[in-house]
């Protein structure tokens, strides 16, 4: 059964394909503009009129403008969560584990770009939003599942012990989610290639041996 933390305040309430299929552009196209001109500048004619149609006919689909933004981030976190706790699930040594953190972060920023972008560039403004207080939640136990990892390396020995987990965290969650700002997914670097690169320079780092 759904519950309150995880229904979308948009009510989904388009049922039919077709109509599923236009709430999904319409979501994608409102990623793209909070990523790119900002949540707070980005108006609902600016979503109507990237989309084609008038901004009116927006409300026949979602609630709000906040609506749009709850449902966007609530589907990225919520997926990225999901995905990061079945790698840590799986049981592999830490440093397997780490890899697939790192491999899977990577992957989402070639395929969710903006979402990305969004929620790297809006987080200031959501701790100020009581109705996004599920942000800072699955936040948190994202983070609690990367430290567990680098935790666990440190006490397996796989890991320096001289290092603060916390700290390299956050070494590493910056500088991965940072390259949403100038990674190109269509370039000829290809995602699983970057995160090789970034994986390689972490392990072994910048040194010639």
């Amino acid at each position: 059964m759904a519950t309150t933390e995880s229904v979308p305040r948009s009510k989904r309430r388009a049922s039919s394909t077709k109509a599923q299929g236009r709430r999904t552009e319409l979501l994608r196209i409102a990623a793209e503009l909070f990523a790119t001109r900002g949540y707070t500048t980005t108006t609902v004619r600016d979503i109507g009129d990237a989309a084609g149609i008038l901004s009116g006919s927006l409300y026949h689909h979602f609630d709000s403008k906040e609506a749009m933004l709850d449902e966007i981030l609530r589907d990225f976190l919520g997926s990225l969560h999901e995905a990061f706790a079945e790698i840590v699930a799986a049981g592999d040594p830490p440093r397997q584990a780490l890899d697939g953190l790192i491999r899977h972060s990577f992957a989402t920023i070639a395929q969710r770009p903006h979402a990305v972008a969004l929620y790297q560039n809006e987080s200031a403004l959501l701790t100020y939003l009581p109705d996004f207080s599920f942000v800072a939640r699955t936040s948190g136990d994202i983070t609690a599942l990367w430290l567990g990892v680098l935790t666990a390396g440190v006490e397996s020995g796989d890991f320096r012990s001289d290092l603060e987990p916390g700290v390299a965290y956050r070494f590493i969650r910056d500088s991965v989610w940072g390259s949403v700002g100038w990674f190109k997914p269509q370039g000829k670097l290809t995602h699983e290639k970057l995160a090789g690169q970034y994986l390689a320079m972490l392990y072994g780092g910048l040194l010639a041996a």
